[in-house]
C-alpha cells in the first residue's frame, strides 16, 4: 500500500495534521527492538481512497544527534515493517522558517518525494508577516500547502496532493544518505536564508529587504517575552514552577483517588460475588483471587496514568513544560540527570507507574533510563497505608504531630534516597547504565498558546491504552503466580474448612507463601520479626498495599470496618509473640520495616512498566537485585543501632 510518513520539528504541528488526516483512529506502535513509539493508521475512510500513515517522533534534521533520533531517521529511510515512504508530509512552523526549512531541504537532497504543510500562520501573522506559498513552491521544486490545523483549512488542498501522488506509480527514486559536512552546512543556511528573504513578505514594507524587518521576524513573540519575564525569572519562575508541580502531583494523588477507589470495590464485589455463586475451591478462588484481582491490579492504576498525560499533555501543548525544564535542568544535571527529570520525579510520589511513563518526554537515552531507574525510591500513595500502620504503632492517637513529622521525615528520606542513588549511579556512568549518547539540554521554547483539548486527551488516552496493553499481561501473570503461591497445596486440602470465618488465614499458614516464609525466617529475624511477618513481605511484591492486608490475615484480624481492622491489628501486633515468647514488635522492628519499605522494590506493575519502557528485563532485575539487598541491609543496620542505643 501507499505509505505517506508525517516528519517534522518538534512543536511544528505535526501530530495535529497527523489526527485530522487519520480521523483519530490511530495505532501505538513501537519501532521493532525499541522502546521509540510511533503513531501509524489508514486516512480516514471520509477521503475516498486507502493510504497508510506514520507519524514520526519530531527531528530537526536528518543528521542524528542520539541513539533515539538515529532510529527514527534509519525509520524514514527505511521503515523496519514498512519500507521507505512513497511521499513525505513534512509540517513547517511559519514563525520559524528558516530552522524549519533545514529538515525540508534534507529531505529533497535524501530523493524523497516531499510536501510542506506550513502550519501557525496567526503567530506569523500576529508579527506582520506572511508567507508567498506560491514563490515558496516554485523556489523548493515542490508542493507548499498553507494549513490552518484548529479551523481545518487546507486538509482538503493536502489530501488532493496526497491521493494524486498515490494514483501515480510508488516511488522509484533512490534514496540517499545525507552526510555531516561543515562546509556543505553552512552552503544550506546560506541557500535556506536567501529562499526566506524571497519568499516573506512583511505585512508593513512589502517583500523584506530592511534589517529591521529581519529583526521583527526573527524576534521572540512578545506576549511569550512578557510571560517568560515572570515564569523564567530566578525567583518568581521557581515558585510557580514548584506550585504548579505541586498541583500536577495533587490532582494525580486526590483527583483520581476516588475513582481507584471505585474501581477497587467494583474488582472487589466481583471476586465476593463469584466466591458467593460457586463456593469456595480452587477454580473459583484462581477467578476471583487470581484472574479478577489480577485484572484489577491493572485496571486501578488508570485513572492516575489518565490524569497525569491530560495534565502533562496542557502544560506541554500550552509551551510552558520546556520552560520548568528549563528551571531545574542545572541543579539535576549535577546529579546526572535532565531538566525533564523533574516531572517524572515529581509524579512518582503519587504511583510510579504513570511517572516512568512520563520519562518519554526526556529526549536523552541514558538521563531516561536513570531517571527510571531511580523513580521508585520516591515514596507513592501505595506505600501510605503500610507507612499508617507502622507509624500507629510507634505513635499513640494522641501524637498526631509527632506521626505528621515521621510521615514528613519518611517522605525527605525517599527524596534523598533517590538523589544519592543518582549521584552514585552517576559516578559508575557505563556499569549500570550505558552512556550511548552525548548528554545535552537544547530545547526550543515554543510560543505560548491555548491547548489544543482534542489532541491532548487523544495523546492521554493512547498513552494510557499503551500501558493497559503493554503492561497488562505480565502484571496478570505475575499476580496469577503470588496466588497460586498464597494458595496451593491448602487450597486443595479438605481439611481446612471455613467454619470459624479463617479460611483464608489457614490458606495462608498452610501455602507454598508460607513455606516460603518460614524457610525465610532466618532471613527476616535479623529485622526483629518472624516468619508470619516474612509472609506478609512476599505477598506484598505483589503491591506494597498487600502488606496490611497480609498482616491482618496472618494475625487473625476478621473486622470487615477498616478503621476497627487498623486498630484490632494494632491491639494483635502488641500482643504478638515469637516462638521464643518475645515479642515480634518493638520500636526498632517497625523502624526497620519502615526503612525497608522505603527502599525495596516491592511493585510487580513497576517492574513491568519498567520492562516496557526500556525494552528488556535487564534494568527491573537490576532494581529488583540492588533495591531489595539495599533495603535489607539498611534495614538490619537500622535495628541493631536502634538496640545498640538502649531503645528495645
Amino acid at each position: 500500500m501507499f505509505l505517506v510518513s508525517l516528519v517534522g520539528p518538534p512543536n511544528s504541528g505535526k501530530t495535529t495534521l497527523f489526527n485530522l488526516l487519520s480521523g483519530q483512529k490511530v495505532k501505538t506502535v513501537n519501532y521493532p527492538g525499541a522502546t521509540i513509539e510511533y503513531y501509524h493508521s489508514k486516512i480516514d475512510k471520509k477521503f475516498g481512497f486507502d493510504v497508510e500513515l506514520i507519524d514520526t517522533p519530531g527531528i530537526i534534521s536528518l543528521i542524528p544527534a542520539s541513539i533515539d533520533e538515529i532510529i527514527t531517521i534509519d525509520g524514514i529511510y527505511s521503515h523496519p515493517e514498512y519500507g521507505t515512504p512513497d511521499l513525505i508530509i513534512t509540517t513547517v512552523d511559519a514563525s520559524q522558517l528558516s530552522r524549519h526549512l533545514v529538515l525540508v531541504n534534507d529531505l529533497i537532497e535524501a530523493n524523497f518525494n516531499v510536501v510542506v504543510a506550513i502550519t501557525m500562520n496567526d503567530i506569523l501573522a500576529r508579527k506582520n508577516f506572511e508567507i508567498d506559498f506560491s514563490k515558496l513552491s516554485n523556489e523548493l521544486s515542490i508542493p507548499v500547502i498553507k494549513i490552518d490545523t484548529l479551523k481545518e483549512n487546507g486538509i482538503d488542498n493536502l489530501v488532493k496532493i496526497i491521493k494524486d501522488y498515490s494514483e501515480k506509480n510508488k516511488n522509484q527514486k533512490e534514496i540517499k544518505r545525507i552526510n555531516e559536512d561543515t562546509l556543505a552546512l553552512v552552503e544550506k543556511y546560506n541557500k535556506i536564508s536567501e529562499i526566506e528573504k524571497k519568499v516573506m513578505i512583511s505585512k508593513n514594507s512589502g517583500i523584506i529587504n530592511l534589517l529591521n524587518d529581519f529583526k521583527n521576524l526573527h524576534k521572540p513573540d512578545d506576549i511569550s517575552l512578557k510571560i517568560d519575564a515572570i515564569l523564567l525569572s530566578k525567583t518568581w519562575g521557581l515558585l510557580f514552577f514548584f506550585f504548579a508541580m505541586s498541583v500536577t502531583f495533587a490532582s494525580v494523588f486526590w483527583v483520581a483517588a476516588p475513582i481507584m477507589d471505585l474501581i477497587d470495590y467494583g474488582f472487589a464485589y466481583i471476586s465476593e460475588w463469584i466466591t458467593t455463586l460457586f463456593g469456595i475451591n480452587w477454580l473459583t478462588q484462581l477467578l476471583a483471587n487470581g484472574l479478577v484481582a489480577g485484572f484489577g491490579s491493572v485496571a486501578v492504576f488508570v485513572p492516575q496514568i489518565l490524569i497525569l498525560f491530560l495534565i502533562l499533555g496542557l502544560l506541554e501543548d500550552s509551551g510552558y513544560l520546556a520552560r520548568g525544564a528549563m528551571l531545574v535542568d542545572k541543579p539535576l544535571s549535577k546529579l546526572g540527570l535532565n531538566g525533564r527529570s523533574f516531572a517524572p520525579m515529581v509524579s512518582g510520589f503519587a504511583c510510579a507507574v504513570p511517572a516512568i511513563m512520563a520519562a518519554r518526554t526526556i529526549p536523552n537515552r541514558r538521563e531516561r533510563l536513570l531517571t527510571i531507574f531511580i523513580l521508585p525510591l520516591l515514596s507513592c500513595s501505595a506505600r501510605i497505608p503500610v507507612y499508617l500502620l507502622l507509624i500507629g504503632f510507634l505513635v499513640p492517637t494522641t501524637g498526631s504531630l509527632t506521626a505528621g513529622i515521621i510521615l514528613a521525615s519518611i517522605y525527605l528520606l525517599s527524596i534523598v534516597s533517590s538523589l544519592v542513588a543518582a549521584g552514585i549511579i552517576n559516578k559508575f556512568k557505563n556499569s549500570i547504565i550505558p552512556n550511548q549518547d552525548h548528554s545535552s539540554f537544547i530545547l526550543e521554547l515554543p510560543t505560548y498558546k491555548k491547548p489544543k483539548f482534542n489532541n491532548v486527551f487523544f495523546n492521554a488516552f493512547t498513552s494510557t491504552k499503551s500501558y493497559i496493553i503493554g503492561a497488562g499481561p505480565i502484571i496478570l501473570i505475575f499476580s496469577i503466580v503470588l496466588w497460586a503461591l498464597t494458595f496451593f497445596p491448602a487450597g486443595i486440602d479438605n481439611s481446612i474448612s471455613n467454619e470459624n470465618g479463617n479460611f483464608e488465614q489457614q490458606l495462608i499458614e498452610n501455602s507454598y507463601a508460607s513455606n516460603i516464609g518460614k524457610f525465610l525466617e532466618p532471613a527476616v529475624s535479623p529485622l526483629g520479626v518472624d516468619w508470619r511477618v516474612g509472609v506478609a513481605i512476599i505477598t506484598s511484591f505483589a503491591a506494597r498495599e498487600v502488606f496490611v492486608s497480609s498482616m491482618a490475615l496472618m494475625f487473625q484480624v476478621n473486622i470487615s470496618d477498616e478503621d476497627s481492622i487498623q486498630k484490632s491489628l494494632l491491639k494483635n501486633m502488641q500482643k504478638a509473640k515469637k516462638s521464643d515468647g518475645t515479642k515480634v514488635f518493638t520500636t526498632s522492628s517497625i523502624i526497620g520495616l519502615i526503612v525497608f519499605f522505603i527502599i525495596a522494590m516491592q511493585c510487580v506493575s513497576t517492574l513491568a512498566i519498567t520492562k516496557k519502557e526500556t525494552g528488556s528485563w535487564r534494568m527491573p532485575i537490576l532494581q529488583f537485585v540492588i533495591y531489595t539487598i539495599s533495603a535489607y541491609i539498611l534495614a538490619v543496620s537500622s535495628v541493631n543501632l536502634i538496640k545498640f542505643l538502649g531503645i528495645a
